[in-house]
């Protein structure tokens, strides 16, 4: 009896080993397959759905900028993260690096290939490579710097109105808060999307002083920050917000009339030059162009 078992233990063992050694092992491909059955059975298919941008190229410009930004300073980054910000921009610094670091390589292989297809090196080209490079390196900083400087001209040309409006509430017995949700409502635009930003942060239990310090910060124009900080030592001093705001609203409208007369003292200096290179030789081709044409029959005749 004993013999017995013996014999059908080592014949188990030998069945098990030839039927492991035997069966077939799933490939990768099997196992990924399998796994994605389950998720679709599942009801997990989050990642399938998602776009190939998001799946596979974000990810991979993320991973370079972030090498990239490794290798710069952090005061660098930190100012390009603030200008990001103040133009408006929801993109991190990282991926401005790398979107930097493509354009100038895309300008430079252009002139790269374009000394190839003219056959050589020479002076001329390698001056055409460093200007394509200058090139390909500044028009990401003129992109994010023209950013910043329109969606300040939309702030500051907004800000006046604002200003009558918050003025308006707290004046009828409303509360700064109160006044600025009703700008955020009633007003459209970067500042009115700012407003609505501070008073997110406000809800969610932050310092109001805080809070409006750095709305001012975020927008970088200074009208905005004078009244941020006139209401801050408002609130500091206890002086009446509604003679604050009063005082800041008829100084809002006096620099408003003041941009537009600078702008229309400016005006005719800035079409000088349209008229001169593109209005007068036209005129002067008009008037005097019949005149030159009987000149020139008479003396070839």
């Amino acid at each position: 009896m004993f013999a017995l078992t013996i014999a059908f233990v080592v014949f188990a063992a030998v069945v098990l080993l030839v039927v492991g050694v035997v069966r077939p092992r799933a490939s990768l491909a099997e196992i990924r397959i399998e796994t994605l059955r389950r998720q679709v059975a599942a009801g997990d298919v989050s990642e399938l759905v998602l776009p190939f941008s998001d799946r596979i190229l974000r990810p991979t410009v993320q991973g370079f900028g972030k090498r990239l930004a490794k290798m710069l300073p952090a005061n660098f980054m930190a100012g390009i993260q603030k200008t990001l910000i103040m133009g408006g921009i929801s993109m991190a610094a990282s991926t401005f690096i790398t979107l930097w670091a493509v354009c100038t390589g895309f300008f430079v292989g252009l002139a790269i290939l374009a000394l190839t297809a003219l056959g050589g090196v020479s002076f001329q080209g390698f001056l055409g490579l460093v200007v394509m490079g200058i090139i390909g390196f500044s028009l990401p900083t003129f992109w994010l710097r023209s950013a910043v400087r329109s969606r300040q001209r939309k702030i500051v040309k907004s800000l006046p109105d604002a200003m009558d409006l918050i003025t308006t509430c707290v004046e009828a017995g409303l509360g700064l808060d109160a006044a600025l949700t009703k700008v955020s409502d009633q007003m459209k635009g970067p500042l009115a999307k700012e407003i609505s930003q501070t008073l997110m942060e406000v809800g969610m239990g932050r310092l109001r002083r805080d809070a409006l310090s750095d709305l001012g910060q975020r927008t970088g124009v200074q009208e905005l920050i004078s009244f941020v900080n006139a209401v801050i030592q408002a609130e500091q001093l206890g002086v009446s917000i509604g003679h604050v705001l009063k005082v800041q609203s008829d100084q809002m409208r006096t620099h408003r009339r003041q941009r537009a007369e600078q702008l229309a003292h400016e005006a005719p200096i800035k079409m000088m030059f349209p008229l001169v290179l593109c209005i007068f030789p036209a005129f002067m081709l008009v008037i005097l162009g019949p005149a030159v044409i009987r000149i020139g029959e008479q003396m070839m005749g």
